[in-house]
C-alpha cells in the first residue's frame, strides 16, 4: 500500500501545551525539537491533527497546526514530534490528478503511487550548477510572446488587480503553452486561496480542453486553514521538482494568486507576536518569498526544467505594495494587467509599456523565434509610447490640433491595443504575432520605421506598402 502523502514517524509525544494562539500551539519543555519537524496534534478526542515546527527557543517549540486550534483542550492535547520534515510522495502518477494544498487528492480517485518523498522545501540549486534560461516558450499570447517572451527556466510574474480577469488568463496559459517544445511537458498548478466557484472555474477549465491530463492541480480554498496555504506553492514545487530533474520534464509552474499566501503569512507572523515590518508584513517576506520563487530553473547536464508563472493581486492596484515590490526585485520581470483595457473590453487586458521580460534577449532570435523579433518589439513599443503621449496630449489641446504624423500615432495605438494585446481567446503562434506587428508597423513610412530594409524584405507580410 501507497505511503500517505505526508509521512512521519511519531516517535516523541508531549503533553505540556502551554498557550494556543491562532494556528500556532506551544509546547513546553521539548528535547531535541527541529525546525521543520513533522507533528501530529491528537485532541481530547482522539481527532488527529497534522502540524510543523514553525520555531524553537530552548525547550519550547512553535508548532503551526495545518487544520487551526479551534476545540482544542490545551490540559488534553497531546503533541507528538516525528523528527523529520514535512514530506510529499511525487511522481508521474500524480499527472492528472487534482489535490488539496497538502497533497492529498480530492478528486474521489485511488491514491496515487508515489515513486519518492521529497522534503516539501526543497533544496536550493547551486549556483555553479544553474544553466542559463535561453529556450523560448510559446504561450500562444501576442502581448507576452512577442514583447514580454517568457523563456524556460524563467520566472515571470503576473501583476493583476482585484476584479481583473487573472485567473482567466492563467487557465488560458496552463492550456495552451508549448513549454515542452519538442520534450515532455507538464503543468503544476497551484490555486492559493481561491473561492469554490473559482476552483470550479479551474477544474472545469481544465478538464474541458481536455488540459487535466498532464496538469498536477493543488487547490487550497479560502476556507482551508490559513496554515496550508503556506504549503501549498512548495508542495507544488516539490512535484515540479521530480518531474523536470528526475523525469527530465519541461514543468511550467502557475502559482495563484500569491496575496493569499502572503496575508497567511502575515497572520502567522501576528500570532506569533512578531514585529511588523512594511504595512504589517513581516519582515522576513523578502526571504521568505524568495525561497519560492528562486526554486525555478535549470540545472547544467540534466534536460528538464522548471517555469514559474506568478500571479499576484495588487492591493488598490498600488504597484509599490509590498508584495508586488518584493516580487518585482526577485524575479525576472513582470506582466503587469490594466484596469483601463479591461474596462475598454480588452482581453487579455495587457499593459505592455510598464511590463518587462528581462530575459527575452535570451530566448528569441535567429534558431528560436525569428530574426526579425527584436526589431519588431522594439518599434512596437516606440510607436506605442508614442500613441500614449499624445492621447494625453490629445486631451489638453484637443484631437483636431495635432498633425497628420501625430494622429497616425493615435491610430496605431488604437489598433494595437484592439488587434494585438486584444487577441480574445484566439491561440496565435509566435509567426502570427510578428505577422501582425508587421501589419501594424507597415502603416508607418520606411523611414519612421527605422527597420533594416532587408528584415521588411523578408518577413513583411507586404513589404510594398513600407515604401
Amino acid at each position: 500500500m501507497a505511503e500517505p502523502p505526508l509521512r512521519a514517524l511519531f516517535a516523541a509525544e508531549y503533553r505540556t501545551v502551554s498557550y494556543a494562539a491562532g494556528p500556532l500551539l506551544f509546547v513546553e519543555r521539548v528535547a531535541g525539537a527541529g525546525y521543520g519537524e513533522v507533528v501530529e496534534v491528537v485532541g481530547a478526542r482522539g481527532d488527529v491533527r497534522r502540524g510543523q515546527v514553525l520555531e524553537v527557543d530552548g525547550d519550547r517549540a512553535v508548532v503551526q497546526v495545518f487544520a487551526g486550534t479551534r476545540g482544542l483542550d490545551l490540559e488534553q492535547t497531546r503533541v507528538r514530534f516525528s523528527g523529520e520534515p514535512v514530506r510529499l510522495g511525487v511522481g508521474v502518477d500524480l499527472l492528472g490528478r487534482v489535490l488539496d494544498g497538502s497533497g492529498r487528492p480530492i478528486d474521489g480517485d485511488p491514491p496515487p503511487v508515489p515513486e519518492a518523498f521529497r522534503d516539501v522545501n526543497g533544496l536550493p540549486i547551486n549556483p555553479a550548477a544553474r544553466d542559463s534560461p535561453s529556450e523560448f516558450v510559446q504561450t500562444g499570447i501576442s502581448a507576452i510572446d512577442g514583447l514580454n517572451t517568457l523563456v524556460r527556466g524563467q520566472k515571470l510574474p503576473i501583476f493583476s488587480g482585484f476584479g481583473l480577469p487573472a485567473n482567466e488568463l492563467a487557465a488560458q496559459v496552463a492550456e495552451r503553452a508549448e513549454v515542452g517544445g519538442e520534450g515532455a511537458g507538464a503543468v503544476v498548478f497551484a490555486a492559493v486561496g481561491i473561492t469554490h466557484r473559482e476552483a470550479e472555474f479551474f477544474r472545469g477549465r481544465l478538464e474541458r480542453i481536455g488540459a487535466l491530463p498532464r496538469t498536477v492541480l493543488f487547490l487550497n480554498l479560502a476556507d482551508d486553514p490559513a496554515i496550508e496555504r503556506l504549503l501549498a506553492p512548495r508542495a507544488a514545487l516539490t512535484v515540479a521538482e521530480h518531474l523536470a530533474f528526475e523525469r527530465d520534464m519541461h514543468v511550467l509552474v502557475i502559482l495563484s494568486d500569491m496575496t493569499n499566501y502572503c496575508e497567511a503569512l502575515r497572520e502567522v507572523a501576528t500570532a506569533r507576536e512578531e514585529v511588523p515590518g512594511r504595512r504589517g508584513y513581516p519582515g522576513y517576506m523578502y526571504s521568505d518569498l524568495a525561497g519560492i520563487y528562486e526554486r525555478a530553473g535549470r540545472i547544467r547536464g540534466r534536460p528538464g526544467s522548471v517555469t514559474q508563472l506568478v500571479i499576484l493581486s495588487m492591493p488598490d492596484d498600488d504597484i509599490t505594495h509590498p508584495i508586488p515590490d518584493l516580487t518585482g526585485y526577485i524575479t525576472e520581470g513582470q506582466i503587469v494587467l490594466s484596469r483601463d483595457l479591461h474596462r475598454r473590453g480588452v482581453f487579455p487586458p495587457i499593459d505592455v509599456l510598464p511590463s518587462l521580460s528581462r530575459l527575452m534577449n535570451a530566448g528569441i532570435g535567429p534558431g528560436k523565434t525569428r530574426e526579425d523579433h527584436r526589431r519588431v518589439a522594439d518599434r512596437l513599443y516606440a510607436f506605442y509610447a508614442r500613441g500614449q503621449e499624445l492621447r494625453r496630449l490629445a486631451a489638453i489641446i484637443g484631437e483636431a490640433a495635432l498633425s497628420e504624423e501625430d494622429r497616425r500615432y493615435l491610430e496605431f495605438a488604437d489598433r494595437f491595443e484592439e488587434e494585438f494585446v486584444g487577441q480574445g481567446t484566439e491561440n496565435r503562434t509566435i509567426d502570427q504575432t510578428l505577422d501582425l506587428a508587421w501589419r501594424l508597423l507597415l502603416a508607418f513610412p520606411r523611414a519612421e520605421l527605422r527597420i533594416d530594409p532587408d528584415l521588411v524584405r523578408r518577413f513583411a507580410p507586404d513589404a510594398r506598402r513600407a515604401r
